[in-house]
């Protein structure tokens, strides 16, 4: 396959690359850091492109200059992400807040929208696989701005979703799970003081897991999910340790039928209380 994932230069997006590229996939990576050096460890399979997922401009040429040499892109994934302003909502710096909404939430718009052409030129199901987490499905004290561009990101997926029903499009949002990487340093540095006494002890206790069967199940899902075997699963939110991903192909029609693993409000009945007058 001709993959394009963002945020490949660390963390997740790098090790994703490894992984897809040791299957002998053709990988476009892009990231604000050089990968010079990794694409000369992989030449042939892999290419690199510097830019901002944030910044539009540098999207669109990126995804111009993938063009130049690709027919086509089957999948794409967004792995690009920041936490940005971490501490109090109410004395956060704006600027610092803005700008993770921007790389988190208008990087994974700008991706897509940038590479969608492409994506429409697949001869197989295109796949898109964002990624979310991190206070999407509850409230994460001190986290707001990751908080609420990760929640946004699920909504686009499921509104992008329900668009292109209609098209062999699949496009879902995936929650990794605790996985070690430079956010989970940053949270340590920064000390329990700015990101709260539990968020600090929760991530000493990561820090002092393996974690490498967690990478492993976040990585497994984000392949599954570029494969043919989950064709027609889309709009959905699916967590790599938790849900039953490898076995959601069995269950299709009904899921497509269903709102399970989407973001929905709850009202009283949900919990079978009653708040009548």
């Amino acid at each position: 396959m001709h993959l394009v994932i963002t945020g490949t230069s660390t963390g997740i997006g790098r090790a994703l690359a490894e992984r897809l590229l040791a299957c002998g996939d053709r990988v476009w990576g892009l990231a604000r850091s050089d990968q010079s050096d990794f694409a000369a460890r992989h030449a042939g399979l892999f290419r690199a492109t510097r830019c901002d997922v944030a910044d539009w401009s540098q999207m669109e040429a990126a995804a111009a200059e993938v063009a130049a040499v690709w027919p086509q892109v089957d999948g794409l994934v967004t792995c690009a992400g920041v936490h940005g302003a971490i501490g109090r909502t109410v004395t956060a710096d704006p600027a610092r807040w803005t700008a993770a909404i921007r790389t988190n939430l208008d990087g994974t718009f700008h991706a897509l929208r940038a590479f969608h052409p492409l994506l429409a030129k697949t001869t197989r199901r295109a796949k898109v696989v964002c990624f979310s987490g991190g206070g999407a499905t509850k409230a994460r004290a001190n986290f707001s701005a990751y908080g609420a561009a990760k929640t946004g990101v699920v909504r686009l997926v499921e509104t992008v979703a329900a668009e292109e029903c209609d098209h062999p499009f699949d496009i879902n949002a995936i929650a990794p799970g605790a996985i070690n990487t430079r956010l989970t340093e940053e949270i340590l540095a920064l000390g329990s003081d700015v990101v709260g006494d539990a968020e600090f002890a929760a991530t000493q206790r990561q820090k002092a897991s393996p974690g490498a069967s967690s990478m492993d199940q976040a990585l497994g899902l984000v392949e599954w999910l570029l494969s043919a075997e989950s064709d027609g699963i889309s709009g959905r939110l699916l967590s790599a340790p938790w849900d039953p991903w490898s076995a959601l192909a069995k269950h299709k029609d009904a899921l497509a039928q269903s709102d399970i693993y989407t973001l929905r409000r709850i009202v009283p009945g949900d919990r079978g209380q009653s708040f009548t007058p």
